[in-house]
């Protein structure tokens, strides 16, 4: 009786680990995300996701010093209360408003149905740059991160 329960509590244990690995790696950045691919991105905003997990920009790339592919990008930035701790809002981000958004290409470097990127920095029209609050297991400690610090 007792080998009985001990296995069926491995069996248990293992099931929650296995469980608990795919979320744990999503939310590494190096789980999605390049550190040797750096990008540069500027243009009108589409569309806006302040979901969590993540919020996501999405963007018409046409950065004429941009070298990536031109036209829709989405950048996937902090969760929307890191992003509001930066000073990043919903009213921050309007449509249509040109940004430019550095950071780091997904590693598949797939643009099909769009090309997906990790913000680091957001710079608006008015000059103000601030960190878009992604960042993590993986990340580059690249200076964009203000805790990088801590």
């Amino acid at each position: 009786m007792k080998i009985k329960l001990l296995a069926a509590a491995a069996v248990a244990a293992v099931g929650v680990m296995a469980l608990e690995t795919p979320a744990t790696a999503h939310h590494a950045f190096s789980a999605e995300f390049d550190a040797n691919l750096p990008v540069r991105l500027g243009g009108p905003i589409t569309r806006v996701e302040w979901i969590n997990p993540h919020t996501w920009i999405h963007l018409d790339n046409q950065d004429p010093e941009s070298t990536e592919e031109p036209g829709p990008w989405m950048v996937e930035g902090g969760t929307p209360n890191t992003l509001l701790r930066r000073g990043i809002n919903r009213n921050s981000l309007q449509l249509g408003q040109d940004i430019v958004v550095t950071g780091y290409q997904s590693k598949d470097r797939l643009c099909e149905p769009t090309c997906r990127a990790n913000g680091r920095d957001i710079t608006f029209p008015d000059g103000r740059k601030l960190f878009m609050g992604s960042s993590g297991t993986g990340a580059p400690r690249d200076g964009s991160d203000p805790t990088e610090n801590n």
